[in-house]
């Protein structure tokens, strides 16, 4: 007799393996994206290269051992802000443009995996971006400080709270904007969000702003936990205030994310 069950055969595979996946390919499309390796390498690594070359007073760093020490934490926060923010806001926003966390969310995958895979891809491209930025730094002579453990938690919160903010501004406007938009803010936060110049090298009104900024946060924290001497209390701060940001980010997200344009 012959079987006319419609059920299927098999079943899906485990959520985790699903979205391990989808991390995956998010990963090999980033990192074979011209236009996201300049941003998320090559811009960091020119400044951090040129920079510590460079008598730049701005730094306020005298010395070209000096301002290496200032400069490869600075760019390491600069690297994780521009993926986690920056790139992570273009790519999600050309995805909802062409429907394709719409057309996801009908797979096993979900639009909550997509969101997840995108999240690990980000981390998987962070940690090329930073052994490759601290091989460099090393090969310029940087050394970091007994803090060093203190990177991870920051780098970790830096993550969810740029990332929260990206996809604010993916869910919210047009592709065409949200272009636009991530890569103005990525510029001003590196010319004057205490990046690169620490906040303490503008007027103290101004830097007072700054310091609140998640971009110095995160820079001003690496530089205190990369430091030779480290200044846990820097680093507390830091926290705190990506802490904050993060949180907000992601309320707002879960309030104004729009699957669709």
């Amino acid at each position: 007799m012959t079987d006319t069950t419609l059920a299927p055969l098999g079943r899906s595979a485990p959520a985790g393996q699903v979205v391990r996946s989808q991390a995956a390919l998010e990963w090999r499309l980033m990192m074979a994206n011209g236009e996201q390796i300049l941003l998320t390498l090559i811009i960091p690594l020119v400044l951090l290269v040129g920079l510590s070359l460079t008598d730049f007073v701005s730094l306020g760093a005298v010395g070209r051992q000096a301002r290496v020490e200032l400069l490869v934490p600075s760019i390491m926060a600069l690297a994780v802000m521009s993926s986690a923010f920056t790139a992570l806001a273009i790519s999600t926003g050309f995805d909802r443009r062409g429907e394709a966390i719409k057309f996801l969310g009908t797979t096993p995958l979900s639009r909550t995996g997509l969101l997840t895979a995108k999240a690990l891809a980000v981390l998987g491209v962070q940690a090329v971006q930073l052994v490759i930025i601290v091989a460099v730094g090393a090969a310029l002579g940087w050394r970091p400080g007994a803090g060093v453990w203190w990177a991870i938690p920051l780098v970790a919160l830096g993550t969810f709270a740029f990332a929260a903010w990206g996809l604010v501004l993916a869910g919210t406007l047009r592709a065409e904007a949200t272009l636009a938009l991530a890569n103005a803010v990525y510029l001003i936060l590196l010319l004057a969000g205490g990046v690169v110049i620490p906040p303490d090298r503008f007027p103290d009104p101004i830097a007072a702003v700054i310091s609140l900024l998640p971009s110095a946060a995160l820079a001003d924290g690496l530089r205190a936990a990369l430091a030779p001497m480290t200044d846990v209390g820097v680093v507390g701060v830091s926290l705190l205030i990506l802490t904050v940001w993060g949180i907000i980010g992601a309320v707002v997200v879960q309030r104004t994310f729009r699957w669709t344009s």
